[in-house]
């Protein structure tokens, strides 16, 4: 007999917005809100309900000192968040396309 697959979500799933006042003239594409609107939409079709927004609106990629992120941080530190998600890896490290290239992580 096979195990029952857990079907309960166990901690929070993360959901991280960040848009640099550098990156402000790039367009609704990038905004926040249209940040929030695909990471909600995703996580609802992985059926992951128990979301919370971590946003840093206006804040450098380029260090963590960033209120949104601290407090993400500080709640996987708890045990509260048990996945995070984001719609790239530039809301994190603060990298773009050209630097993405420069150091060789993208074609």
């Amino acid at each position: 007999m096979q195990p029952k697959k857990k079907t309960e979500q166990t901690g929070i799933t993360a959901l991280y917005c960040r848009l640099s006042r550098d990156d402000g003239m790039d367009g609704d594409s990038n905004s926040v809100a249209n940040q929030k609107k695909l990471l909600t939409q995703k996580a609802k079709e992985m059926g992951l309900t128990n979301t919370r927004y971590y946003v840093d609106d206006g804040y450098t990629g380029t260090n963590f000192n960033r209120p949104g992120f601290q407090q993400l941080l500080s709640d996987i530190e708890m045990g509260y968040v048990s996945a995070v998600m984001v719609k790239d890896c530039c809301a994190i490290i603060g990298l773009n396309q050209k630097d993405l290239e420069n150091t060789r992580l993208l074609a």
